[in-house]
């Protein structure tokens, strides 16, 4: 398996979820257990000597590879979640994203200051959304926090919007936004 093939296994849907956003569906790649196993390894690989503690995942597609990452590397998981989702007290931050604004939480406790953070989301577009958990997560105090995406969409800029405000992020690879 390669990343190309994973791509190739990728849908797109125009329009989704407003006119003029033309949409990569990774749910067709992970349907496939070659991508799926692909996609966990190549974070494993990269991860799993660093000492992560914790595996937060952001709702909601980052929800299905950071589980099984984490169980990989030895970590725990941490959902960062839509508002109202989640039953313990928050902590909240509000950020813009590609098409509208938005809102995500973490438990307040469920990180501690002796965590080694890994953020995983599925695809970095503008950004905002990975950096409002790195926000979330810097709240918390802990000790180091490493990004991951599994796809950066290229010509969106997220990358550079990050490391403007100090994130670096590794994604595992690009696919160019209208391909």
């Amino acid at each position: 398996m390669t990343a190309k093939e994973v791509i190739k296994a990728i849908r797109n849907v125009p329009d989704f979820p407003i006119p003029g956003i033309q949409f990569k569906d990774i749910t067709t790649a992970l349907n496939k257990p070659e991508c799926l196993k692909w996609m966990r390894d190549e974070l494993v690989k990269r991860y799993k000597d660093l000492g992560i503690t914790q595996v937060v995942g952001i709702e909601s597609r980052g929800f299905i590879v950071a589980p099984s990452v984490a169980i990989e590397i030895g970590a725990g998981f941490v959902p960062i979640r839509k508002p109202g989702k989640l039953p313990g007290e928050t902590l909240k931050v509000r950020y813009d994203k590609e098409y509208g604004k938005d809102t995500i939480e973490i438990h307040k406790d469920a990180l501690t200051p002796e965590d080694i953070v890994l953020i995983h989301d599925d695809i970095l577009a503008t950004g905002g959304s990975m950096y409002a958990a790195v926000e979330l997560v810097r709240k918390a105090g802990v000790k180091k926090i490493y990004t991951n995406c599994l796809i950066e969409l290229e010509g969106l800029n997220g990358k550079q919007f990050l490391a403007d405000r100090g994130v670096e992020i590794e994604c595992l690879f690009g696919i160019e936004v209208n391909e």
